[in-house]
């Protein structure tokens, strides 16, 4: 891994999908390939929200589950407010929309992102000193790149998911958190 790239943040820990039927997307990774189970986290209330530069008020779910040690999140967004997954559905894409990597120095990633390229054009702040910046590395399906510093409270939930993965027999495929 080289470190003046954008793969010297850290390891690609998430594909990320922003499907048109979100209802076949969680068919396909939960019959066909297996991940899962996942769990809703919903309408995410985010602290701050900025697309390209412009303060966002985006309501959105999540979908989290796992595939192996790679975690697999389908988004789906609830309003109009512009943003890179509303861009995305209104364009007609499908197929993976981003990955992410994992800092603990947002800082850093920052300046790797702009020095390989990458511009960032949503950035989110969620409680407890979460924050999300995706950048368009200006290629394909994908190119998209969320880097996320998470707390150890994120840390733990994602344990948690991953937990339920683990000997999973297909049953109860959609979960909420709690």
């Amino acid at each position: 891994m080289r470190r003046n790239t954008i793969a010297g943040i850290g390891d690609v820990m998430q594909l990320a999908f922003v499907p048109g039927d979100v209802d076949a997307a969680l068919k396909y990774w939960t019959q066909t390939m297996g991940a899962g189970p996942f769990v809703l986290l919903e309408h995410i209330q985010a602290e701050t929200a900025a697309y390209k530069g412009v303060p966002a008020d985006i309501d959105f779910s999540l979908y989290l589950g796992y595939w192996g040690d790679l975690q697999i999140e389908i988004i789906v967004q609830h309003n109009e407010t512009p943003s890179i997954y509303k861009t995305w559905r209104d364009e007609g894409r499908e197929g993976l929309h981003h990955v992410c990597l994992l800092t603990g120095d947002m800082e850093r990633a920052r300046a790797t992102m702009a020095a390989a390229g990458a511009a960032v054009v949503q950035e989110l702040t969620l409680a407890g000193g979460v924050e999300a910046i995706y950048a368009s590395t200006g290629g394909g399906p994908g190119s998209l790149v969320e880097v996320l510093k998470p707390n150890q409270a994120i840390l733990d939930s994602f344990a948690h998911i991953k937990s339920l993965s683990v000997g999973w027999d297909g049953a109860d495929p959609v979960r909420r958190l709690g």
